[in-house]
């Protein structure tokens, strides 16, 4: 096996990095890779009418560290209110600290433009804290350490612009892993509002059509990072 990666998959909320890059993650856990899972808030105010948003928050942090642990892998959810996520260096340290301590290889997260504040602020958070995190004249308690990426997941969410320019296989195992764990979140199999299980089940098929693969996850990257270099044709 090719040397033990660690990927880090940063959502504004509880649920954001398992959908769109879930299958992806389950793939690589089953490969032997570290996978780590950030929620930079709660995301506890899609919270069914039988839960207060407190009660549905810690079901949240139950959900995430159960997909996780069902990958090996480990979740940290930030204190944030889903909503109120700070644009702030606050935030940004501390994800900077969190990139120096696990050591990613590459950090996946949200695509610039979307309908909700707390994506479009998380993909500012995450480029910063990644300069941050790199960056050796900043002293932190840990050493500086330069994640790759970041590579933008495609989410119903932040469509506007978004451009598939990655396609990541999702292997059957890996596939069938995240059907698995992606049931631990309540919204998605039980919102009234979108079939989030669905969507994101089909999607996978489809960019795997695209990829001529069973399955596979779609990213982007920043149009500065788009270069294909060539000796010659």
């Amino acid at each position: 096996m090719e040397d033990k990666k660690v990927i880090m998959a940063i959502g504004g909320h509880i649920g954001d990095a398992e959908l769109t890059s879930g299958g992806v993650l389950a793939s690589m856990a089953l490969q032997g890779h570290k996978i780590i899972t950030v929620a930079l808030t709660g995301g506890e105010r899609g919270n069914p009418p039988h839960m207060t948003v407190a009660d549905y928050r810690e079901q949240k942090i139950r959900e995430a560290n159960e997909f996780a642990s069902m990958l090996g892998g480990e979740a940290i959810v930030f204190d944030y209110a889903d909503g109120e996520l700070p644009d702030n260096d606050e935030v940004r340290f501390a994800l900077c600290d969190l990139i120096r301590k696990y050591k990613p290889n590459v950090l996946l997260t949200h695509w610039k433009y979307s309908m909700h504040k707390d994506h479009m602020l998380t993909h500012r958070i995450v480029k910063d804290a990644q300069f941050f995190a790199g960056l050796p004249g900043i002293e932190r308690e840990l050493p500086h350490h330069f994640a790759g990426g970041p590579y933008y997941a495609e989410n119903w969410e932040d469509a506007t612009e978004f451009v598939p320019y990655v396609y990541v296989e999702v292997t059957e195992e890996g596939f069938e892993l995240w059907k698995k764990a992606i049931q631990t979140h309540w919204f998605t199999v039980n919102s009234k509002d979108f079939k989030f299980m669905d969507y994101y089940s089909h999607l996978m098929a489809i960019r795997g059509h695209l990829a001529r693969k069973k399955y596979a996850q779609a990213f982007t990257v920043d149009e500065e990072s788009k270069k294909i270099i060539r000796t010659s044709f």
